[in-house]
């Protein structure tokens, strides 16, 4: 049995300050708009194939001085509200100044934050794009990290076409209904703004049993145990009431399958849909036994609220 693996580890968070309960944060796709342009650059850009596999010819040179985007399909799925929300897409990108293909490949599953800190153009082109989206841009060399733009060729002044095929759009925190707790022996959850849960572990006993309580009902898919789902999650000891593990504060998602993950996490999470957020209180016989794990002291009874986020589909590659 093995601890559930972090994807990609990016920039510590601070620690979690608890202010009681709150709804994930991010404007809703109703509120968020996509910009409009009406720069001469998109039209020097043609763009053909099927999606997730584009081909992209230019009439260079293409120079812009900020970010400009349009969407030449436009999905019908989530919507990126925020850059704490995970995504996957196909991109191709090409030097401006040439023309030249540079690359074309899908993506790693990876925050939108995590991309503006070398592709702050690809941010803004991702900002309130929704999932299914093929989006043709051309991004200046101040919109990129340097370390990018010398791996890109990007000259100052000189810019970097992309046309991003958006696969995947991740949920940021659960955001299903809330559900009242059948058993009120159980731990309790409250959540900082960003959703990030904090767990209250009462002074009574554990239960000897798997306890189950739905905090949030989703209405996304359903796990199934061939799933490879990704989840934010927080994990504690009953006894110690100290988190050992966190999602959260490794600063990204996780992704497994169920049979890589305790048994007892496993079955907490198969059948339930993606938006929910679980608690789940696990006996030591469906976590570690009486095997100490890390700092997880053998005979331990744990306490995880896990966010479902969504069920990778694509390579993440």
């Amino acid at each position: 049995m093995r601890r559930i693996p972090a994807v990609f580890a990016v920039l510590g968070l601070s620690a979690l300050a608890l202010v009681g309960c709150a709804s994930a944060p991010g404007a809703s796709a109703a509120s968020c708009e996509r910009p409009t342009t009406d720069s001469s650059a998109i039209g020097l850009i043609d763009v053909t194939g099927e999606f997730g596999d584009p081909t992209v010819t230019v009439e260079p040179p293409v120079y812009v001085d900020e970010t400009v985007f349009a969407d030449e399909i436009v999905g019908e799925g989530r919507a990126v509200t925020t850059r704490a929300q995970d995504v996957q897409f196909t991109t191709a990108i090409l030097n401006g100044k040439t023309g030249e293909t540079l690359v074309t490949a899908p993506s790693q599953v990876l925050p939108v934050s995590q991309w503006a800190t070398q592709y702050e153009g690809i941010a803004k082109m991702l900002e309130c794009a929704t999932e299914g989206s093929r989006i043709v841009g051309a991004v200046p060399a101040d919109d990129l990290g340097e370390q990018a733009a010398t791996s890109l060729g990007v000259a100052d002044g000189e810019s970097a076409v992309f046309v991003i095929d958006l696969h995947t759009v991740y949920l940021a925190a659960a955001d299903g209904v809330p559900q009242r707790m059948t058993d009120n022996s159980l731990p309790q959850v409250v959540l900082a703004p960003d959703g990030r849960p904090g767990i209250v572990v009462p002074d009574s006993d554990p239960p000897a049993d798997l306890a189950v309580e739905v905090l949030k009902k989703g209405d996304g898919e359903e796990v199934t145990a061939d799933s490879n789902v990704r989840v934010h999650y927080t994990g504690v000891t009953w006894a110690e009431r100290e988190v050992f593990d966190s999602s959260w504060e490794k600063g990204a998602s996780a992704t497994f399958t169920l049979d890589g993950v305790v048994p007892g996490f496993a079955q907490a999470l198969e059948g339930q849909t993606v938006g929910s957020q679980v608690l789940a209180v696990i006996p030591p016989e469906l976590g570690y036994g009486d095997q100490a794990s890390g700092s997880i002291p053998a005979g331990s009874t744990l306490v995880f609220v896990i966010d479902i986020l969504g069920i990778d589909q694509t390579p993440t590659q």
